[in-house]
C-alpha cells in the first residue's frame, strides 16, 4: 500500500505586510489573511487526498511572533489533521527559532517536532517501512552544513530527510545551513524534503530532492503560483511527485507596451487586455497585479501627471472581472521623439534626459534627498523600513529611482501645463 504525504515549507504564518503600496484596505486584508488561508488549504488537501502525513520543512512561523491568535489558529489546524488520522512531521527553520509561540503552543500527539539533535522516526506504513529523519534549527543562524549530523539511512526502509537549507545559495535568501545537492543525493536517502528557498525546484537522481517553495506569496517579490508537493511512495519504493497549487492570491507584474498609443482610451484598453490575459492563466483565485507601462507614446507625460486618474480608471475597468487587484502602476513609458527640425529634439525629452542623467548623479542633490529619506525611514516601524531596501546597495538603488521618478514628474507637469523649458 503506498505511503503518501504532503511536503510544504516557508508558510510564514501571519507574516506582516511588507508593501507600503497596498493602500487598498480590502487588498491589505486579503494579503494579511492569505498565509492562514494557505495553511487551511494545505490541511484541506491532506484530508481530501487522505494522505498519511504532512511534512513541514521549516519556517512555519515568521520571526519573533507573540500573538496567541496565531498559536490558536495553528493548533486548530493541527487538530484537524489529528482527527483525520494524519501525522505531521516538522523541523524548525531560522524564523521558527525566533518564535516565542513555539514554547507555549500545545500541539496534538500526532505532530512530531524534531529537536536540535538529529533523530529518526521509523514507522510501518501499510507494509512499507518508512524512516523520517529531521533536525531543527536551535538558533536563528546555521552557518555550516547540517548534513553530517544526520544518521545514515535505515536499511530496508524508505528514508526521508527533512532539512531547512539554502543549498549552495539563492538570490534574496540568507546562506543558512549550506549544502550541495550532490551531497544530499549521495547520503543514501530516498527523498529530501527541503525548505528555506521560496522558489520551487525538484531534482531527480539517487534521491529525489524537492524544495517546494512557499505555499503563498506575500509581495510582488514572491510572484507566480505557489504550491506544495504531494508525494506518493509505491510498494516498490518508487517515488512520484505532484505539484498542487495552494496560493489564495497570486502576485504578478503585468507589462503593457503602449508604443504608438495616441489616446487615453486606447492606452487603458491595452492595459485591460494585458491584465485579462494574465488573469486567465493565473492558478490562484485572486490576482494581485503590479502594472508596468512601457513604450514610446505621446501620452507619456499625461500618464505621469494624471497617475491617480489612471489607477482609478484601470481599477474601475477591472472591477467587473472579479478577483483582480491592482497593487501599483509603474509608468516607464517615454515620450515619442518628435523632430522640430533637423538635428533638434523635443525640449521636454531633453530635459527629462538631463534630470535622469546628470542631475541624478549631482552629489548635492543626492545628499539632500538621502538625508530626507533617512529621516523618514527612521521614523517608521522596523517592519515598514524594508521598502527603502534591505541593504546599502538596495538603498542606493531606491534613491536612484526616487530621484529619477521625481524628475519625470516635474517634466510631466510642465508638459501638461504647456510650459516649455528655457
Amino acid at each position: 500500500m503506498p505511503f503518501r504525504f504532503v511536503h510544504t515549507a516557508d508558510i510564514h504564518l501571519d507574516s506582516p505586510l511588507r508593501s507600503l503600496a497596498m493602500r487598498n484596505p480590502e487588498l491589505a486584508g486579503l494579503i494579511a489573511g492569505a498565509t492562514r488561508d494557505a495553511l487551511t488549504a494545505i490541511v484541506d488537501l491532506c484530508l481530501e487526498e487522505r494522505v498519511d502525513a504532512l511534512i513541514v520543512a521549516g519556517d512555519l512561523y515568521d520571526g519573533d511572533q507573540t500573538s496567541m491568535k496565531t498559536a490558536r489558529f495553528l493548533a486548530g489546524q493541527m487538530e484537524r489533521l489529528h482527527h483525520g488520522g494524519i501525522a505531521a512531521y516538522k523541523v524548525r527553520g531560522n524564523h521558527d527559532a525566533l518564535s516565542k509561540i513555539t514554547q507555549e503552543l500545545i500541539l496534538p500527539p500526532s505532530l512530531k517536532l524534531f529537536g536540535g539533535r538529529a533523530e529518526a522516526v521509523e514507522i510501518d506504513a501499510g507494509g512499507i517501512s518508512v524512516a523520517i529523519h529531521g533536525l531543527s534549527f536551535s538558533r536563528p543562524h546555521a552557518p555550516e552544513s547540517l548534513l553530517p549530523k544526520y544518521s545514515r539511512p535505515r536499511p530496508g526502509a524508505v528514508n526521508i530527510g527533512i532539512m531547512h537549507t539554502s543549498l549552495q545559495g539563492a538570490p534574496g535568501h540568507d546562506p543558512y545551513a549550506p549544502c550541495a545537492v550532490a551531497d544530499l543525493q549521495g547520503w543514501g536517502f530516498d527523498y529530501w524534503a527541503l525548505g528555506h528557498i521560496h522558489l520551487r525546484s525538484a531534482l531527480a537522481g539517487a534521491a529525489t530532492v524537492v524544495m517546494p517553495g512557499m505555499p503563498q506569496g506575500r509581495n510582488i517579490g514572491e510572484a507566480g503560483p505557489k504550491s506544495v508537493t504531494l508525494v506518493t511512495i509505491g510498494d516498490d519504493h518508487s517515488i512520484r511527485i505532484e505539484e498542487r497549487v495552494t496560493s489564495i492570491a497570486q502576485f504578478e507584474t503585468v507589462t503593457t507596451d503602449l508604443s504608438g498609443a495616441a489616446s487615453w482610451p486606447e492606452a487603458v484598453d491595452r492595459v485591460e487586455r494585458a491584465v485579462a490575459e494574465v488573469r486567465a492563466s493565473a492558478a490562484a483565485p485572486h490576482l494581485v497585479a503590479r502594472l508596468r507601462l512601457e513604450g514610446a507614446t505621446s501620452l507619456a507625460w499625461r500618464l505621469r501627471h494624471e497617475h491617480e486618474l489612471l489607477v482609478t480608471e484601470i481599477e474601475h475597468r477591472m472591477a467587473g472581472a472579479g478577483g483582480i487587484w491592482i497593487d501599483k502602476v509603474e509608468i516607464a513609458a517615454q515620450p515619442s521623439r518628435t523632430e522640430a527640425s533637423a538635428g533638434e529634439v523635443d525640449p521636454m525629452v531633453e530635459l527629462g534626459a538631463l534630470i535622469g542623467g546628470e542631475m541624478r548623479a549631482e552629489p548635492a542633490i543626492r545628499q539632500a534627498v538621502e538625508a530626507l529619506v533617512k529621516e523618514l525611514r527612521d521614523d517608521l516601524p522596523p517592519d515598514a523600513r524594508e521598502v527603502f531596501g534591505r541593504d546599502e546597495a538596495a538603498f542606493e538603488a531606491f534613491l536612484d529611482k526616487l530621484i529619477g521618478d521625481s524628475g519625470e514628474e516635474i517634466v510631466a507637469r510642465l508638459a501638461e501645463s504647456g510650459a516649455e523649458p528655457r
